[in-house]
């Protein structure tokens, strides 16, 4: 009889300041560090990944998207199965999903 392979945890990974994420599980704070966290992902599956666009300071989710954008344009996109965008800055969330779809991620504008 074969044995049962273990079901492997669904990996969440968050970009976000302030908010906890309690799903999430690696958050980064900055766009540098949700950089690094995609990064670090690369070649494995990302079961959700939650963004938000204003990251404190000048800082924003941008130059995430761009390496997103840049990925998806060279055909090598980042395996994500869902991205959700959860920004209190509506126009700001608004261009991340519009960026994103254009490329083929599935996204959805959500709250966190």
């Amino acid at each position: 009889m074969k044995e049962a392979q273990p079901v492997p945890a669904p990996v969440i990974l968050g970009i976000d300041d302030l908010r906890p994420l309690p799903r999430a599980t690696r958050i980064a704070r900055t766009s540098g560090e949700g950089i690094q966290l995609l990064h670090d992902h690369r070649d494995s599956f990302i079961d959700e990944l939650w963004l938000d666009h204003d990251l404190g300071g000048e800082d924003s989710i941008l130059p995430v998207v761009t390496l997103m954008e840049e990925a998806a344009f060279n055909g090598r996109p980042f395996r994500i199965g869902t991205v959700f965008v959860h920004s209190a800055n509506p126009i700001g969330a608004e261009t991340v999903v519009r960026s994103l779809t254009r490329w083929g991620y599935r996204v959805r504008r959500t709250t966190a």
